[in-house]
């Protein structure tokens, strides 16, 4: 299973039914997208389950992600940025089989691939500040971000 081609899969789905508007059904977008980039048949499940995820918890996320990037609107930040820092903090506030800093290195990963020179470090700051939070949370009991 390739949870790399599964993560990209998502977030191409995400950014297309961003950037079009359409209401398209969620699982033959990543079907499209999963033959485009030739994903395993097994990693087609997480890629559907990433994609759903983050726009289930699109409203919940994106609270979360507008109170920890200082200075930094959503609506400011560059397409594939907001789309990969939803696709991740869903990855780190409802995964919790996956350790943040997989979830951050992956981010990394995939912005250095689909984002601008700056992406990178852009998503890591922010998604430090995710894990950061969440860990207070886990540690204090204090709900610094919602997780429903």
């Amino acid at each position: 299973m390739s949870r790399r081609l599964a993560r990209e899969t998502a977030l191409q789905v995400l950014f297309q039914l961003e950037m079009t508007g359409e209401s398209q059904d969620l699982k033959s977008a990543i079907h499209k997208w999963a033959d485009e980039f030739a994903v395993p048949e097994g990693s087609i499940p997480f890629a559907e389950e990433l994609a759903e995820g983050a726009l289930t918890h699109k409203e919940v996320i994106d609270e979360n992600l507008e109170k920890l990037s200082e200075g930094w609107s959503l609506a400011r930040m560059a397409n594939v940025d907001r789309n990969l820092l939803r696709l991740a903090s869903y990855e780190i506030l409802f995964r919790k089989d996956i350790p943040g800093r997989v979830t951050i290195n992956e981010a990394i990963e995939i912005a250095k691939r689909y984002g601008s020179e700056e992406s990178g470090k852009f998503i890591n700051g922010i998604l430090d500040k995710v894990v950061e939070s969440v860990n207070k949370k886990d540690e204090k009991g204090n709900d610094t971000l919602s997780r429903d």
